[in-house]
């Protein structure tokens, strides 16, 4: 029974890659640390914990449950536990229901801001896996569903949105849509035969390229505006530098080795992530 049941969540937690819930977290909790300037209670520590975590599972949720006819084609993704029958359709249903519950009584246990929020927030999450149907546009979605962590890290704290965490947001959309598009240089060939929209598959690997460094050049000029905006100081600074330094490694890798693709997007973006967080709370405290 104990064995079936951890068997269950290990699948799970494959299928949704619960350990890249570090892109996102980090960020909500930059948005509060900023806002509370400094310890903002377990209370919320734990709501924005709890809030994090279940908008992504929702998210992964609903992506690899409408994913599951094209996963089951593409040789990368055909052993995802979705497709060979370790997570049935109905348990994704379910996991995607509780989820966008627990969401939404979290964002009414923080603020009636956050509850008028939690529906708007969950549809974006949602309609981001339909876009590669028919839209390039589908990695600015990705971007945008996460560059809400900051912004729900700050109404939590505040009950309102300021100018510098719409700095911070814009500035993660860009991140993470560059880093989604160099990640689907992967499947151009499979999103061309399937007919699927991507930046890739659209306009070419080396243009692709060139798109996700201004995505990232973006990124450096709006946590830039995020950091003046807020009026922070050094270490706030220096949180730009590392993560200019930081993409700027992880597009060397991208454009030495194809193959690197996945070191780059897991293991850079993933310390980007949690440097920023530690820096920023050296700079409040």
């Amino acid at each position: 029974m104990i064995g079936t049941i951890k068997r269950k969540l290990e699948n799970i937690s494959e299928l949704i890659m619960f350990k890249h819930s570090i892109f996102s977290i980090p960020f909500i909790f930059i948005a509060m640390v900023v806002a509370s300037n400094g310890w903002f209670g377990w209370r919320l520590f734990f709501l924005g914990l709890l809030a994090s975590i279940s908008a992504r599972n929702f998210a992964m949720g609903v992506n690899r449950y409408l994913d599951r006819d094209i996963d089951a084609l593409n040789p990368r993704t055909k052993n995802r536990p979705s497709v060979d029958g370790r997570v049935s359709s109905s348990t994704m249903i379910i996991f995607i229901i509780i989820n966008a519950v627990i969401f939404i009584l979290v964002a009414y246990f923080i603020n009636d801001l956050a509850l008028k929020l939690s529906i708007p927030i969950l549809f974006i999450l949602g309609v981001y896996t339909l876009f590669k149907r028919f839209s390039s546009l589908a990695h600015i979605i990705l971007g945008v569903s996460l560059g809400l962590a900051p912004i729900a890290g700050v109404v939590a704290v505040t009950g309102d949105i300021t100018l510098w965490s719409i700095y911070l947001a814009l500035g993660v959309l860009f991140w993470v849509a560059g880093f989604d598009l160099l990640y689907s240089l992967q499947d151009i060939e499979f999103d061309k035969a399937h007919n699927l929209h991507s930046i890739p598959s659209k306009f070419g690997a080396e243009k692709s390229i060139l798109i996700a460094k201004l995505f990232h050049i973006l990124t450096i000029i709006f946590w830039t505006l995020f950091v003046r905006s807020a009026e922070l100081g050094f270490f706030a600074q220096l949180a730009i530098i590392i993560s200019a330094i930081a993409l700027a490694y992880e597009h060397y890798l991208v454009g030495k080795d194809f193959t690197k693709i996945d070191r780059a997007f897991f293991t850079v973006n993933g310390y980007l992530g949690i440097m920023f967080l530690i820096l920023i709370i050296l700079e409040v405290i």
